[in-house]
């Protein structure tokens, strides 16, 4: 069905009552699973993402190279999504195209983060778990991964954030007004143009940028204006949570 954008231009608000510049509630909880070396829980929206760290540990070597063999660790990935984290229950097996293209994305942002020279010859797995689905789920992906990093101690330059942003008109439908908007939620990027920005600390350096639908060049500048905005509002939230873990532990270490 498609999507009901007259709120827009009568009350400036979204379908879910949010106006064009606001975030989902995000909730996060470090420290989920104590057999794991850092794990997190995170919430955006009704996006949902279980994250697990292990490592830095040995490698171990393989006829194809992989596996902690190069002077630098070795960042691996793996995703599962849930049948049950759709509306479609669709069961997706591992050789699935776009649980690839994440696992891919999330090795790629964090190899070029994380101080992998400092563990030679081994492997850092992050394994995420896809408990239920409603846009943004590849930042999820991202910024649960980055809350994990931090719990498992592993040293990095800075946080990873993300978010995504779109616009208020499709590319067919051509609306010079179109509006950007911030943290498109599942019903919306069924319908209209977005892309996923993810941000390197607390200012404009971009990481991660992708998009997989068509939209006119001139609307792009500002969707990633958006979207930059967006994630330094994200990585606010993230070192709230994370400094409200280090105070517990040090006051049960104190305790």
């Amino acid at each position: 069905m498609p999507l009901d954008t007259s709120t827009y231009t009568l009350a400036l608000l979204r379908l879910d009552g949010r106006r064009w510049n606001e975030l989902r509630r995000m909730h996060a909880q470090i420290s989920i699973q104590a057999a794991a070396d850092g794990s997190s829980y995170l919430e955006m929206g009704n996006t949902k993402v279980i994250c697990t760290v292990s490592g830095p540990s040995e490698g171990r070597r393989s006829a194809a190279g992989g596996g902690g063999g190069d002077a630098n660790a070795t960042v691996q990935v793996e995703i599962g999504i849930a049948g049950f984290s759709g509306v479609d229950r669709k069961r997706r097996g591992r050789g699935d195209k776009r649980t690839s293209e994440m696992q891919m994305t999330v090795a790629n942002a964090f190899s070029n983060t994380l101080f992998t020279n400092l563990y030679p010859h081994s492997t850092i797995m992050m394994t995420l778990h896809v408990l239920s689905q409603d846009g943004s789920l590849l930042a999820a992906c991202l910024n649960a991964a980055t809350l994990a990093l931090i719990d498992a101690g592993v040293p990095m330059s800075d946080y990873i954030v993300a978010c995504t942003s779109g616009s208020t008109s499709s590319y067919s439908t051509n609306d010079e007004a179109a509006d950007p908007l911030l943290d498109l939620n599942g019903t919306e990027e069924q319908e209209l143009p977005f892309l996923t920005v993810g941000t390197l600390g607390a200012g404009d350096k971009v990481s991660v940028l992708v998009m997989e639908s068509r939209v006119q060049a001139r609307r792009l500048e500002g969707m990633l204006a958006v979207g930059v905005d967006g994630c330094k509002q994200v990585r606010e939230i993230l070192d709230q949570v994370v400094r409200r873990h280090g105070k517990r532990i040090l006051e049960s270490a104190v305790k």
